[in-house]
């Protein structure tokens, strides 16, 4: 998997993985615990969605239920970097943005970034690289589905 592919997963994993499900548990009534009821559904009329394979028609939550464009990738990242610890700035800096997903944000991972998104520049002018990198990434992603603030991309 190349490295562009990383990152989008990285981001659009992120915001399509499903809420958690909570499990019924042991309640405690005047001290004693209760188990919760359970029915036997042999003679019951099922409720399942035969088109579906869902209980009522519900559609099932699955990681490809995001729809392109619903990728908020400024708040994925603003989380990223809250939970990271480092002060990063991804808004401007190409390795920030990769350290705020826990990637190698080193030279050589990022010439290949370049390559893998079409850099035809002196990759020996990293600072020039960086920048042309940090907005090609960001306008991949929002062609990828991704919602970008508008002013990171011009």
């Amino acid at each position: 998997m190349g490295i562009f592919s990383s990152i989008k997963e990285k981001l659009f994993g992120k915001a399509a993985q499903p809420a958690a499900v909570e499990t019924a548990s042991t309640t405690t009534i005047g001290g004693a615990g209760v188990a919760p009821a359970t029915a036997d559904v042999s003679a019951t009329p099922s409720l399942k969605d035969d088109a579906t394979g869902t209980l009522g028609g519900t559609p099932a939550a699955t990681p490809q239920s995001v729809q392109a464009g619903n990728v908020d990738v400024a708040a994925i990242l603003d989380d990223a970097v809250a939970k990271n610890g480092q002060k990063l700035d991804w808004r401007r800096s190409i390795v920030d943005l990769m350290k705020a997903l826990g990637m190698d944000a080193s030279l050589a991972e990022r010439k290949e970034l370049a390559d893998e998104l079409g850099y035809t520049g002196d990759k020996g002018d990293s600072a020039a690289m960086n920048m042309w990198l940090h907005k090609a990434l960001l306008k991949a992603l929002a062609d990828n589905g991704g919602k970008v603030p508008a002013e990171l991309l011009d």
